[in-house]
């Protein structure tokens, strides 16, 4: 039986492991930090946070030795604004938090939409609201990463499953933000980040470049919405303006035009949006004959995966969906399981949020039910979601 295939959007590897790669044990939270590097992040601004403070210890410890520069700002608002003016002087920046850090960003965020700089967040996910259970597990960040700012605005969001993963999606995460000139959040969670595994990590990484600006061109507009425009440089000796107000392609401020504002907030989703198919990865496992389905991301596809050998000798035919960018979803897959499935589950460490979506693709097609767990950070077990499945195919 085929069990499983890895979907790449744009026809790029989704794991960048190669025969003769070098082995490494390394948690989650170091696997994104050396991936970061890999892709040449040349500058961190952050606040320690739980559970993501390994990140900043290890890019603290290494940043410096690979001419790159570490600092530790007084709190988030002020990390991801340096990040900002890293990221116009040149820099490939990112910095790493969690869930009340990541709420202090989004203004930040908001502005780095609009200046469209390319920037890379890393969340990984603990309980919530407030202060929550800080060293425990969650998946409740869904919404807030996809649509914490306000206004009309898309950004993108990855989610590993595995020490791999954070790697390979730190190294995609960089080069989308530069590619695209957009901020990206590479969302984790607890669970992924201090699993110790192997990791693959290639010879080479292939390292985007951004669109750069020679004095031809506008820096803030592109014909084709695809394509970021050429960006500046400080100190390359261009005037351009910069600002989080509504402006034109010039970068002139248009406070009260609305044609200017249609014109720019359109393009800056449509920079996503239109990317949608080469931007969307993920897994599938076993959709040919699945009689019912799972949607999970996260430490949850682990549990989904495994549930799916648990239920197999049982003779149930379970297909699983495992998408690794979570906005814009790989909604493909999802469709073609809706189609064929009787039901689908949809397992998260929350209280719904990637079910709505879920719902949404399914249109009607078959049952899509939430299973959410929340408290101690413990995990959705195999055991009890494969019990959830034989429940809806009764």
């Amino acid at each position: 039986m085929s069990a499983h295939r890895s979907v790449a959007g744009g026809g790029e590897r989704l794991s960048l492991a190669v025969v003769g790669a070098t082995r490494k044990l390394w948690s989650g939270n170091v696997a994104v930090a050396e991936g970061a590097l890999a892709a040449g992040v040349d500058f961190y601004a952050g606040y320690p946070i739980t559970p993501s403070s390994a990140i900043m210890e290890h890019l603290a410890r290494e940043l410096p030795k690979r001419g790159g520069t570490f600092l530790q700002a007084e709190d988030e608002i002020a990390s991801v604004f340096m990040l900002i003016g890293a990221s116009w002087a040149g820099g490939r920046a990112l910095t790493a938090t969690s869930g009340p850090g990541f709420s202090l960003m989004q203004e930040g965020l908001g502005i780095a939409i609009m200046t469209e700089t390319p920037l890379v967040v890393v969340d990984v996910m603990r309980l919530g609201p407030g202060t929550g259970q800080a060293s425990k597990a969650g998946q409740g960040d869904l919404m807030q990463a996809r649509w914490g700012r306000h206004g009309d605005q898309h950004l993108v969001v990855y989610a590993p499953t595995s020490a791999q993963d954070c790697f390979d999606l730190a190294v995609r995460a960089v080069n989308t933000a530069e590619r695209l000139r957009v901020p990206v959040v590479l969302l984790s969670d607890e669970l992924v980040a201090h699993t110790w595994e192997d990791v693959a990590v290639p010879e080479e990484v292939h390292r985007a470049e951004r669109p750069r600006f020679a004095g031809e061109g506008l820096p803030f507009h592109s014909d084709d919405p695809r394509i970021a425009p050429p960006m500046p440089g400080l100190g390359e000796g261009h005037g351009v303006l910069m600002t989080g107000s509504t402006h034109d392609g010039r970068g002139v401020r248009f406070t009260a035009d609305p044609f200017v504002h249609r014109t720019l907030a359109t393009r800056l989703v449509d920079k996503v949006r239109l990317n949608a198919d080469a931007l969307a990865v993920g897994e599938e496992h076993g959709l040919a004959d699945a009689e019912v389905g799972v949607v999970a991301y996260g430490s949850m596809a682990r549990s989904a995966v495994a549930a799916r050998e648990l239920l197999r000798p049982q003779g149930v035919r379970l297909g699983v969906v495992v998408p690794k960018t979570l906005w814009p979803l790989p909604e493909e897959p999802i469709r073609r399981l809706a189609e064929r499935a009787r039901a689908i589950v949809v397992p998260e460490l929350a209280l719904g949020q990637l079910v709505l979506d879920v719902e949404r693709i399914a249109a009607g097609r078959c049952p899509v039910y939430g299973v959410g767990k929340i408290g101690g950070g413990l995990p959705l077990f195999p055991s009890e979601i494969a019990a959830r499945v034989r429940e809806v195919v009764r």
